[in-house]
């Protein structure tokens, strides 16, 4: 099967996950991380997300599957250790239309969840689509040695003179050419040695006077 790839937006939707040990966790707080509302549907309860219950980020909503929980859902996960009960979830899913993610049964739910590395505004996501989740682990770990913490940084200079840029001028290929310019300077190099001061020197040649860290805002 061909996968399409795509970034869903989840932010104050909805968003059910059936199975509370480690597995379902996981896939909890990545929902979260993405500003998901979550619910969780389990008999048992890993200390983890037995506090996020309880201090209310996420909410425990039964022991036991039943399909009236999916009623206002946007996604929902089965990760229960249970295949009968994960099919069931994503037909009933399926005949309301819903987006569902079966848990080492790919084939059972309409979408997949990819290996992520994030660095802050940065996200890889990597697919065998559903072939070697073994394989997009080590293929994702590779990457995490290639992309390092740097990248967010880099990323949230690059969103402030973005913004700035925007704001001062509409000539959009101008802006594309200066962006191209940055990406391709040493810049990335110098926030990762926090070379705050060549940092300033190289966006003034490039961007001109007002596009300082200090200008920018950057708290660096």
């Amino acid at each position: 099967m061909r996968y399409y790839p795509i970034f869903l937006t989840v932010e104050n939707r909805n968003c059910l996950v059936v199975g509370g040990g480690e597995v379902g966790a996981r896939k909890v707080k990545t929902l979260l991380q993405s500003g998901a509302s979550v619910r969780v549907v389990s008999p048992e309860i890993v200390p983890w997300l037995a506090e996020k219950i309880e201090e209310g980020t996420v909410e425990w909503v039964a022991n036991y599957y039943e399909e009236q929980q999916l009623e206002g859902c946007f996604l929902v996960i089965a990760a229960t250790d249970d295949l009968k009960l994960n099919t069931l979830i994503a037909s009933d899913a399926e005949r309301r239309g819903l987006l569902c993610n079966v848990v080492d049964y790919p084939q059972e739910g309409n979408f997949i969840l990819p290996a992520l590395i994030r660095r802050g505004a940065l996200t890889v996501a990597v697919s065998t689509s559903g072939q070697s989740p073994a394989l997009a682990r080590q293929i994702r770990q590779d990457l995490e040695q290639r992309f390092g913490a740097e990248y967010a940084d880099f990323l949230e200079l690059m969103g402030a003179i973005r913004k700035k840029l925007l704001k001062a001028s509409s000539v959009s290929l101008a802006n594309k050419e200066l962006f191209g310019r940055l990406v391709q300077s040493p810049l990335l190099e110098l926030v990762r040695r926090r070379d705050c001061e060549a940092v300033d020197s190289l966006l003034q040649d490039v961007l001109g006077p007002g596009y300082s860290l200090k200008d920018l805002e950057i708290p660096w």
